[in-house]
């Protein structure tokens, strides 16, 4: 089918039906970093320990990210748009419970029961912009979707903040609601019902299993690897390793797998997968050492250090839509090692900081890194999804959601043992404030520039691949309108 030049511009009910499917991913990125800031208040109010508290994160993020792909997979066999409906209200339904939740393990629940919903409209997001918008809308279509994303993410400590003093731990789960009746009636009135791609189907149940172990065992081993239960922590990443393997054996004979691994065989749709593994290492490694980094060695308040942070997500929302609309017209290989570049001239600079580094400098250094990974993100999104056929951009909408979860778990953990090995046991003593700045701000650089080892490792990997011509390509000029 040849596109105009006209078609380079959504019209207003394409754009509708963007942000519907936005609205979910902002309540994603949202819940993603909202609740962390509230956990103190929330171990306080149950007279729990800081370890009970953590598993409101954990259970949420094992569950979501082990349904992501079965989700994706029931959206081919029942059809996107009630099942995405459906998604939206078991979140919505979850963040009430869990704004009204009496008890620890009542909050636990509600919140697994969240991650359901929330694996459910995580997952169809891609493959319902690729499914609903022709092919040339797809990079501007996901970029929106991705700085909606990132604008969640961005609110998150600064809301879950202000809720959390102003009113209680409970309003950052209550907040969700008016988001999700607003999106549940536009979905009804807007998203267009088609037909299911794969209705005679079925769920590979034994395969949802072992991922689920595979996956929880390793968020359980990762976090428990550098602590005292160091030892339970490599048995926990053993087991992952092993139900690791099991699944991919199963996906590879199974009748109806979770994933097609023949897709695998294409090196673009495997290296591009790996590469959104990559670059969320670096942002999620970036993101949780760098408050550290201010609070202990620039000895800046926790509540303006909050504020220099958002300079990193303010970079990623004004280049995602931007370079999705671009990578429309031009190909997506050449802005996506664009933004891996200036990922890594960005972490270069932040490898340099030091005690006297100006905040005004960490500031500009954080938004050319939230800038290249906007500029990268969403033409990655768009080229995987461009990789596969129609029957399987179901289960490559949740492999990608799965891949873009699992960089952040392990960009965490890694990102941590690194700074752990370069500042040597003694980081243990940095509560008690034993450290002196230089051996800290070491141990920071150390980790900035792993992650820019991630970045040009993602470098390498595009250079391997052979760039496609542009779905949309029309030799006319980038519309920058919707």
């Amino acid at each position: 089918m040849s596109e105009t030049t006209s078609s380079q511009k959504m019209s207003s009910k394409d754009l509708m039906i963007v942000i519907v499917i936005a609205l979910g991913s902002f309540m994603a990125g949202l819940d993603a970093t909202i609740v962390n800031i509230a956990l103190p208040a929330i171990a306080k109010s149950f007279e729990i320990s800081t370890v009970m508290a953590s598993w409101v994160l954990n259970a949420y993020l094992i569950v979501l990210v082990s349904l992501l792909l079965a989700a994706s997979r029931l959206g081919d066999m029942k059809g996107y748009r009630n099942l995405f409906l459906c998604g939206f209200a078991l979140f919505t339904a979850g963040s009430a419970l869990c704004g009204l939740s009496p008890t620890i393990e009542v909050l636990i629940a509600s919140r697994m029961l969240q991650a359901v919903g929330g694996a459910v409209i995580s997952a169809l997001g891609a493959v319902m912009v690729t499914s609903y918008l022709s092919s040339s809308l797809r990079g501007q279509a996901l970029g929106i979707v991705a700085m909606f994303t990132m604008l969640g993410a961005a609110l998150g400590p600064v809301l879950g903040g202000f809720l959390t003093s102003v009113f209680s731990w409970q309003y950052i789960f209550l907040v969700n609601l008016p988001v999700g009746i607003i999106a549940i009636i536009l979905g009804m009135h807007i998203l267009p019902t088609q037909a299911p791609v794969s209705p005679k189907a079925k769920i590979d149940i034994l395969g949802v299993l072992l991922v689920f172990v595979a996956l929880g065992s390793l968020i359980v081993g990762l976090t428990s690897v550098q602590g005292s239960n160091s030892r339970l922590g490599m048995i926990a990443l053993v087991i992952s390793a092993i139900f690791w393997c099991l699944f991919i054996m199963q996906e590879r004979r199974g009748k109806e797998p979770l994933i097609n691994t023949r897709l695998f065989a294409n090196r673009a749709y495997s290296l591009q997968n790996v590469n959104v593994l990559l670059i969320n290492m670096a942002m999620a490694g970036v993101m949780v050492i760098m408050p550290f980094y201010l609070e202990l060695v620039k000895k800046i308040p926790a509540g303006n250090a909050g504020t220099i942070l958002l300079t990193l997500p303010v970079g990623m929302i004004l280049t995602a839509p931007l370079a999705g609309k671009i990578s429309d017209v031009i190909g997506t290989k050449k802005p996506i090692i664009t933004g891996f570049a200036i990922c890594t001239v960005a972490l270069f600079l932040l490898s340099t900081i030091s005690a006297e580094t100006s905040v005004g400098h960490i500031g500009i250094y954080l938004f050319l890194l939230g800038a290249g990974t906007g500029i990268a993100f969403s033409p990655l999104n768009s080229a995987v999804m461009g990789e596969c056929e129609a029957k399987d951009r179901g289960s490559t909408s949740g492999l990608v959601k799965m891949m873009t979860n699992l960089g952040s778990s392990l960009g965490v953990a890694v990102v941590m043992l690194v700074a752990t090995i370069a500042a040597g046991p003694k980081l243990a003593e940095v509560s008690s404030h034993a450290i002196s700045t230089k051996d800290l701000a070491g141990a920071f650089d150390a980790a900035f520039l792993f992650c820019m080892c991630l970045e040009i490792l993602g470098i390498v990997l595009m250079l391997t691949i052979t760039g496609k011509e542009p779905s949309g390509e029309t030799g006319g000029e980038v519309g920058i309108g919707f």
